[in-house]
This record gives C-alpha cells, structure tokens and sequence, in this order.
C-alpha cells in the first residue's frame, strides 16, 4: 500500500500486489533479498510513488489547494482508450440520434479532411501544435478558403474539449493554447442591399423570366422579402414556421440554431406575403416541408438543405435581372434588415435582440460599413 499522508487525514492506496510477511522488510518498508520478483515490485512501488509526488508538485507549481482525494483522482483516474478517429464517430453518432444534423455534418466534414491529410487512427496526445501547423499547410495548398479551415479546426478543437473532458487525453497535452485557430477568419463580406433594392424586389414580376420555373422564382423573391420584414428570420427557421406559431398578429418561434425564443410583429408586407401560401391541408406556413412525407429530423434537414440551394440559385437570377450588383442569397436578407436598421438610427443593442444574437460582437458582423455618402458629410465638418 502506498500512505498519502495530510495533517490527520489518511489514505491507503493498494497496488495490487501482495507477499508474505517472511519477505518483508517493516524497518525499511521494501522487499527482503531474498522475495521473489523483488526487482519489479520495487519498480512498480517507485513508479507509483513517483506519480503522486510528480502530481503534488504540479499542484504547488501553480499553487493550487488539492485534497487527498483530489490527489488520488488526479493520478488514478483512468484514461478511456480511444483514437481520435473513432472519437470524432462517436460524437457524430450521438450527435445524430439527438437530431443535431448541422453538428454532426460538421464534425463528419471534419474527419473526412482529417483522414484524407493523415491517419487519425492514433490517440489524441499525438495532435500537438506542429502537427496542426501541418494540417494547416496541408488545407491551405489544397486550395482551402480561411473561412473552411477556421471551421474545420475549431470542430476539431471542440473534438478535444469533448476528449478531455470524458477523461480521454489530459489537458496536459491540449495544443490549442499555442495554435489559435482565432485568427483562421476571413473578414466577413458586406452582404446587405439597400431600400432602394428592396423596392426592386418587391416590384419584380416572375413571369418576364424566361426560361425559368416563374413559380420558383415568386417563392424564393417572397421568402427573401419575409425574413426581411421578419427581423431576420433565418431561411431554416422559415421552413419551421407553423400556423401554430403566429398569435394576436406576432410570430413566436424558437431559433433552431440556439433555442432562443423570438418574438415579432407581422407587418402588412409580411401578412400579405402569408396569405399567399397558406393551405387549409398544411400546417406550415410556407410549402417547404410537409407532414406527411418530411417525418425525422434528418429527412427536414435534407430537404431545407436542398430548397436553399434552390432558393438561392433563384435569387442570384433575380438580383441579376433587377441589377443588384451582390448576389443575393437568403442571408443577404438577415444583413439588409440589420444594416437598414442601423442606417435609419435604431440603437445596435436592439437590433442585436432581434436578431437572437447573444452578443453585439455578432451584430457587428452584420452590420454594413457606413456608406460613402455618410462618410462624405461627416468630412464636412472636420474644419
């Protein structure tokens, strides 16, 4: 046994091992000359030892108060015996039962980059900050965007925190603290258009377009224009949207990225747009998913994730044809009804509300530069 002794407080640690007293030796407290396998039980007792004193000093070096019960499970708690691949697959797995389908891709999406650079089949301590260095090479002269290696490392940062925290690699061994994967972010592209743009929207007519589904068209036109009179409202959350959640002319609603309730005033525009798509037989309140055929999460996923691309497609044809020099995407949507607000005075906190944002530092991203027009009249009166 191996005594932890602190003040009057006692521990016994069994090693698992045991001999008779005849070898013993209860002056010197270690094995006769004469016990058999002296020589590995003096190890195993000097590598344990070693372990607990190593551990106290690691506590005192960044003056830390531990117990003698935080001592043990610090040294003694196992570590699970797992690869980062095989990691990365429970997470995904679990990720899917708990239809979290966007965080499961992401980390799926992770791993198939992960595997095609190198073998992850090895344990986490093998992932420092040189060898991230090279991933990052690697990524970078395949032609990666910054945007796609900030998003694959920070799934493959949120993989670790997971692995640690399950008792799978010490924190010892964390690589992030050198490599920041902070600073792979692109800035973020202006994606706002104007009121004067929205008016174009609004006045386009589908059925001059030739040789394009005027339907189609009509839908992705009229989406755009309700997540923009809608504070924002993510294309996703649209798809959600039931008659169920409209009540005394407000829509309440739950964002799906964070679960955080919203709540805002249908306008005219927005009502009128509703009236449009509403459907005695459906109980949503626009013709994306359907009851009867979208039943799990994973078959909604897949769905909205196809009818964006559509969507967005349509709305590049619609911004080209009404000379809208971005492309319009439905995000666009979400930035045009930050920046309009911010042109017009509203206070950014307020907006950020809104928006379900938790914080204004991701207000800020979507909020347009000041236009030139601005920034001209405020020159004006430097003299």
């Amino acid at each position: 046994m191996i005594r932890l002794c602190q003040g009057k407080k006692l521990k016994y640690i069994s090693l698992g091992m045991s001999i008779f007293p005849e070898f013993w030796d209860f002056e010197k407290e270690r094995p006769k000359r004469n016990c058999p396998n002296k020589e590995q039980i003096e190890n195993i007792i000097a590598k344990k030892t070693t372990e607990y004193r190593k551990q106290i000093l690691e506590f005192k070096m960044i003056e830390k108060d531990f117990s003698v019960s935080k001592l043990v499970e610090t040294v003694d708690k196992p570590l699970r015996r797992i690869t980062v691949d095989s990691f990365f697959l429970e997470v995904i797995d679990e990720q899917m039962k708990q239809d979290r389908i966007g965080n499961a891709n992401s980390f799926k999406f992770a791993l198939n980059s992960l595997r095609a650079f190198s073998s992850v089949d090895i344990p986490f301590s093998e992932i420092d900050a040189n060898w991230l260095k090279k991933y990052e090479a690697w990524m970078r002269a395949k032609g990666n965007s910054e945007n796609t290696l900030g998003v694959r490392f920070r799934a493959l940062r949120a993989i670790y925190n997971r692995a640690i925290q399950e008792g799978i690699v010490k924190r010892d061994y964390y690589p992030f603290n050198e490599f920041k994967v902070s600073k792979l972010k692109e800035t973020t592209k202006k994606r706002a258009i104007t009121k004067a743009d929205i008016q174009k929207l609004i006045s386009f007519d589908a059925s001059t377009v030739e040789n394009q589904d005027s339907n189609l068209l009509e839908l992705s036109r009229d989406m755009f224009l309700f997540s923009y009179f809608g504070c924002g409202i993510n294309f996703i959350d649209i798809a959600y949207l039931r008659k169920s959640n409209i009540e005394n002319g407000r829509i309440t609603y739950e964002r799906h990225k964070t679960g955080k309730r919203i709540n805002f005033l249908l306008t005219a525009q927005a009502l009128e747009i509703l009236s449009k798509y509403a459907h005695p037989k459906s109980e949503y309140l626009f013709p994306i998913l359907s009851d009867a055929i979208h039943k799990t999460e994973l078959q909604k996923h897949y769905r909205i994730r196809k009818i964006t691309k559509r969507v967005n497609k349509s709305l590049k044809t619609i911004g080209e044809q009404i000379g809208i020099n971005i492309s319009l995407t439905t995000y666009v949507a979400r930035h045009s009804f930050a920046t309009v607000l911010k042109r017009s005075g509203v206070n950014i906190a307020l907006i950020s509300e809104a928006l379900g944002h938790s914080d204004l530092a991701t207000t800020q991203i979507y909020l347009d530069s000041f236009e030139n027009s601005q920034i001209d009249a405020a020159m004006s009166h430097l003299l």
